[in-house]
């Protein structure tokens, strides 16, 4: 027996990384699961985004953990597309009782070189994408009297970052969009809460552009070299970029009977670098 028997999950952003680590964790942990992603490049964003074939990844894991997945391609930037994979999971499943807001992209460009096309991808992304997605499950929630919606928000949603500022812009934005829509659905038991990781091994920080951040005086930076910054600089504990793993297994804790309780939080995941700002 599964502790999430009987459940089911949405996931934005399902096709790879964390989503797909957050897919296959609750899967293995009894939830059936409904996932989307992207198909397609923003041409703003300088690493390889997620395409179809990656959703078909995560259906193949997903299965091979026990459990049913839906998978739709789907813009989050696009509410209607949004609204159209609520409807067809809740047609597929009966149900959700798991909102994983999680889709999301980034770019590092100092403000004055921010173009508004990498602004407006950014925001609609990272933050309105979680807005439609909670707007668009709330309802079905609210009848059920009941769910867990956990947002992706980031360790930049918890300070100012430079070269960052259109992404930290949207991740500080969805810290205050949980807070406010867990006020507005707890009366419903419906629980809303954010996690916040730093340095995640993900395709979305395996570029040549995330490493020229944190050593530009090198002529070829390497992840080794970006994770020993990250790891001397800025993680308290002894590592540099982490699994995904350790997002899903906080994730899995906030959707559990074990966390009924807690709502209108943003859980840090950072190796320690939590401890760089204020409580």
């Amino acid at each position: 027996m599964g502790t999430l028997d009987g459940k089911v999950a949405l996931i934005t952003g399902g096709g790879r990384g964390q989503g797909r680590s957050h897919a296959v964790t609750l899967a293995r942990h009894g939830a059936s699961v409904a996932i989307c992603d992207i198909d397609m490049q923003y041409p703003t964003i300088p690493y390889d985004m997620t395409q179809d074939r990656d959703l078909d990844t995560t259906v193949a894991l997903v299965k091979e953990a026990g459990r049913e997945c839906f998978a739709e391609t789907a813009d989050v930037r696009d509410p209607e597309q949004v609204n159209r994979f609520v409807a067809a999971t809740i047609e597929r499943f009966g149900r959700i009782d798991i909102l994983s807001a999680n889709a999301g992209v980034w770019a590092p460009a100092l403000l004055t070189e921010t173009s508004d096309d990498l602004w407006r991808d950014t925001i609609d992304t990272n933050l309105g994408g979680v807005f439609h997605a909670i707007r668009a499950v709330a309802p079905h929630m609210i009848e059920q009297r009941g769910g867990r919606i956990v947002a992706t928000s980031s360790m930049c949603g918890r300070r100012g970052t430079p070269n960052l500022g259109a992404y930290t812009a949207s991740k500080w934005g969805v810290i205050g969009l949980v807070k406010s829509a867990a006020i507005e659905l707890g009366e419903y038991g419906i629980t809303v809460n954010a996690i916040c990781p730093s340095y995640v091994d993900t395709p979305m920080i395996n570029f040549d552009g995330y490493n020229r951040m944190f050593r530009p005086d090198l002529s070829d930076p390497t992840r080794e070299t970006s994770d020993e910054v990250v790891k001397t600089t800025q993680h308290t504990l002894p590592v540099g970029s982490f699994a995904p793993q350790h997002i899903s297994d906080a994730l899995l804790y906030l959707v559990s009977d074990g966390a009924q309780m807690i709502s209108g939080t943003a859980l840090d995941v950072t190796a320690g670098m939590s401890t760089q700002w204020s409580a």
